[in-house]
């Protein structure tokens, strides 16, 4: 097999798992006006951003909780992200994202610094599972039929052929988000912190999750 883990080839690229941070003191102020009917969340099952009645509108009160790093989960089913998170995705990998900008504000009123909404819309069946070690879960009671479970601990390997130029995508049988050591620099590049209770991301090597 010419396939084999890489380490620090591919990370996972979530919310801050390292950290036992509060919960930033940001609320969703509008949640319920956004669409037309009651919704849990305002993502839709099959990701990016339904059509919205109106801007999304949030207030930072730090009588609530810190200050929102550079990503905060947990916002209507999408990521809080800020300018500097946002404009490096932008940069390396535009098409795996998409974005709504808030109406953000602090507490008295003030319009605070911009933030965005963000969701990675780009999905690749892109594991080779005969090398990768995860359970695989097959069942119809899955969407899909199967499910990559990687509770336990797992170690995944991807295909190139499939991921072509792209450094952020999902995988169609686990919604978490994987990228690559390019994307993962350029974060760094640009001033975000290499640290997951100050910049609110983890990067979990993929190779030994």
């Amino acid at each position: 097999m010419t396939n084999q883990p890489k380490p620090g080839a591919f990370y996972m690229f979530v919310s801050d798992m390292e950290s036992d941070r509060p919960r930033c003191g940001v609320s969703f102020d509008n949640l319920r006006r956004l669409l037309s009917t009651p919704c849990v969340n305002l993502r839709p099952p099959e990701g990016g951003f339904p059509s919205m009645l109106e801007q999304p509108k949030m207030t930072y009160d730090p009588s609530t909780g810190p200050e929102p790093r550079d990503l905060e989960e947990g916002f209507g089913g999408y990521w809080l992200v800020s300018e500097k998170l946002h404009d490096v995705m932008c940069s390396v990998d535009p098409d795996a994202f998409v974005f709504a900008e808030v109406d953000y504000r602090l507490v008295d009123g003030i319009k605070g610094p911009r933030r965005f909404l963000c969701d990675v819309v780009r999905e690749l069946d892109a594991l080779d599972e005969e090398v990768s070690r995860l359970n695989v879960k097959v069942s119809d009671d899955y969407v899909r039929g199967k499910f990559y479970s990687l509770g336990g601990g797992a170690s995944l390997v991807f295909r190139d052929e499939m991921l072509g130029q792209a450094h952020v995508f999902r995988l169609p049988f686990n919604p978490s988000v994987f990228c690559d050591k390019t994307f993962k620099v350029a974060i760094r590049e640009a001033g975000i912190p290499d640290d997951a209770e100050a910049s609110g991301i983890s990067f979990i090597d993929a190779s030994d999750i």
